[in-house]
């Protein structure tokens, strides 16, 4: 090997190097054990009802762990259908929803369970006459693939 590959390839690794530094100063702290009291929670208004944000933080087996609570009111949905390639749990507290799942509609209620699998088209909405709550958990691996645009 030239003396010129030794140093591009001492370039290309020092570089590599810094960039892997880099991210790693850049990321969040992990999430420890930690406590979310429901009262202490702040409702954000929405325009189809509220949010509780709980936490998103790396832990140290995840890229990301999210949980937030929605609260939606008789009627609606808090987006459109969508898929993301993150996994996704969602855990009916109160009333009813419909959820569309790869195109199948289903009306559950309060103690359901609903997952939603990476880049699976999924919605959900309010589908009784009393508010929804249900929390949402929703989890990112290294083996997330990349998200893919719903057709």
């Amino acid at each position: 090997m030239s003396l010129k590959n030794i140093a591009v390839s001492s370039l290309v690794l020092t570089c590599a190097a810094t960039a892997i530094v880099l991210a790693q100063s850049t990321r969040a702290p992990a999430l420890t054990s930690s406590v979310f009291d429901w009262t202490a929670l702040a409702a954000k208004p929405t325009p189809s009802g509220s949010v509780r944000k709980c936490f998103q933080a790396p832990t140290a087996l995840l890229e990301e762990l999210e949980c937030h609570v929605t609260t939606l009111n008789p009627g609606q949905d808090p987006h459109p259908a969508h898929r993301h390639p993150e996994e996704e749990l969602y855990v009916i507290k109160e009333g009813t929803v419909e959820i569309a799942v790869d195109g199948e509609l289903r009306q559950v209620g309060a103690g359901s369970v609903i997952f939603a699998a990476a880049n699976q088209p999924h919605g959900i909405r309010n589908a009784g006459p009393a508010p929804a709550v249900y929390h949402v958990i929703k989890w990112r691996t290294p083996k997330a693939p990349s998200a893919q645009p719903l057709p």
